[in-house]
């Protein structure tokens, strides 16, 4: 059975690479990279002084005084190879990443393009030598491992002895020594002589040296079935690489589309109107390129720079998906606020970019069979008031947290997530519920919260109004109640009997702070009429904070 021929393209030390490029340490100078106290990746100086792979610290340094010592970042290494990948693919299509510093690719393609396989390993060699990795390898087998372990195992040329200083210098003959091509069907013989531990990991390696097995070869010789019915899946998939028969694919990357549009102005514009108009354009392009990925957006970052080098940028969300029109009415709002659309700039704009913060399928957002009804036409009507009045002219409510209800109640610009960075429900959590509030009500919340609690009148069996003890329970049965409360000198207010009713419950705010400290204690009651009211009592009375409808 033919094994697809594949190219592994390998860059000797790349986390040391990458890390030494982030922090622009001069080549020469013995570097380790350190993960949960161990070594994980060294310098070849360091090497050279007897640093190795899985040292601790402190015999690291031990090993080499000069020994500078970095923390390991995998998010660096993939973030310092992409610019690779992404030369690489001008060069040729369909690289897959099999980790940072290595990538493989399919043969069949880079080939027959360049005309045979030394020709194509050659020509991504070049291409990584010109990006400064003069110390990349190139192999070519038949599949992914063997190709990788040909690139691992080169064929370096005779001068690449250590400097006095530590650094391997390469020899100027030895370039096209580091490409080793395996011929096909001979992968197995290849890896055969190789150490089991290239293909097992450290316990199969462990137990497989105790039986004897040495070598990729011995393992090979091994029967599969044994092999899996003894050891498990994971060893049969190393017996199938140790034996030239992976089943591994080469799955090329998908590389993410870059939706940011930007323009520059030059000469700066300082005119909202005129700003407007020149972004258009751009604005179109953003929506039409999300539009050919079937996304839309639904929330956008805005970096407007202006040329008094001030930077402002801010993340707005929409209620459905942003427009070309909903982009410029962004730009204007977050320039001037509820200003008109004519007005001046303080100073003039140099550039804007439109960024996608989060985007979503189109489908979701597709009109019903009968469109989208109601909801649609109140967007509409919404925006184009918005658009006239200002981003704070519209307003629409959401919940907060907060213990009281009134607390619980917030206003903020239609279109604007509660739980997005545009507003300030950040500090209590998204939605209100980011964090526990000790004390706030629980269970169905009223229909009816009163923007201001006002006075209610509550009396007990001997006629006056109930108190809240130091142990936090009344101190009276209620009896009576009516929803306002009585003057002094008037004829009162009509009494209605309380059927039932449960409380009280603390609400301790601030209690270190004489200031702005509060005390509430709550209490639920239902009257002769069915009506349910929430009660709160403080230092000027019980007030009915909200009703139940």
């Amino acid at each position: 059975m033919n094994r697809e021929r594949t190219i592994v393209l390998w860059c000797p030390d790349w986390p040391v690479l990458a890390a030494r490029s982030a922090t622009q340490l001069p080549t020469g100078i013995p570097l380790a990279l350190i993960d949960r106290g161990m070594v994980f990746a060294c310098s070849p100086e360091a090497r050279h002084l007897g640093v190795r792979r899985g040292l601790t610290v402190r015999e690291a340094q031990f090993r080499c005084t000069d020994l500078v010592v970095l923390a390991y970042d995998p998010a660096l290494d993939r973030r310092a190879f992409d610019p690779i990948l992404d030369g690489l693919e001008e060069i040729t299509p369909g690289v897959a990443v099999l980790r940072p510093g290595t990538c493989a690719i399919r043969a069949r393609g880079p080939v027959r393009y360049y005309g045979g396989e030394p020709a194509a390993a050659q020509a991504m060699l070049d291409y990584l030598h010109g990006a400064g990795l003069t110390e990349a390898r190139v192999g070519i087998a038949d599949g992914p491992f063997a190709a990788e372990q040909a690139a691992r195992r080169g064929l370096p040329g005779p001068g690449t002895a250590p400097t006095v200083t530590g650094r391997l210098e390469p020899d100027p003959g030895e370039r096209i020594q580091r490409v080793r091509i395996v011929p096909a069907g001979e992968s197995a013989a290849f890896l055969a002589p190789l150490p089991v531990s290239a293909v097992a990991e450290a316990g199969l390696g462990t137990l497989l040296a105790r039986l004897g097995v040495h070598t990729l070869g011995q393992f090979a010789a091994l029967p599969a079935q044994d092999v899996h019915r003894r050891f498990g899946a994971a060893a049969a998939q190393a017996h199938a690489r140790a034996s030239g028969r992976e089943h591994e694919e080469i799955v090329p990357r998908t590389p993410t589309p870059v939706f940011d549009r930007g323009q520059d102005f030059e000469p700066a514009l300082d005119r909202i109107d005129q700003l407007a108009f020149a972004l258009r354009s751009t604005a179109d392009a953003f929506v039409q390129a999300l539009r050919e990925r079937t996304v839309v957006c639904t929330a956008v970052s805005i970096l407007v720079s202006t040329e008094d080098s001030l930077l402002t940028e801010r993340t707005w969300r929409h209620p459905r998906w942003f427009t070309a029109s909903d982009l410029i009415d962004r730009v204007r709002w977050q320039l001037q606020g509820d200003g008109r659309a004519d007005s001046g700039l303080r100073a003039g704009v140099v550039r804007v970019v439109f960024s996608p913060d989060q985007v979503d399928a189109v489908a979701n957002h597709e009109d019903g069979l009968w469109g989208s009804g109601p909801d649609e036409r109140i967007h509409h009507a919404l925006t184009r008031v918005q658009g006239l009045v200002g981003h704070a002219g519209v307003l629409t409510v959401a919940i907060d947290g907060g213990r009281l209800l009134a607390d619980r109640q917030r206003w903020l610009p239609w279109g604007d997530d509660p739980a997005g960075s545009t507003g300030n429900v950040s500090a209590r959590g998204p939605g209100g519920f980011g964090r526990p509030w000790a004390g706030s009500l629980g269970g169905l919340l009223p229909a009816t919260v009163f923007r201001t609690a006002h006075p209610v009148t509550l009396v007990a069996d001997d006629g006056r109004s109930p108190g809240v003890d130091e142990r936090g329970t009344l101190d009276g049965e209620p009896r009576r109640f009516a929803p306002e409360r009585s003057v002094a000198g008037s004829a009162g207010p009509d009494l209605r009997p309380v059927l039932a009713w449960a409380g009280p419950w603390p609400v301790l705010e601030r209690w270190w702070d004489t200031a702005a400290g509060r005390a509430v204690h709550r209490l639920q009651i239902v009257d002769e009429g069915g009506d349910a009211w929430l009660l709160a009592l403080d230092d000027d009375g019980w007030r009915a904070e909200a009703r139940y409808d």
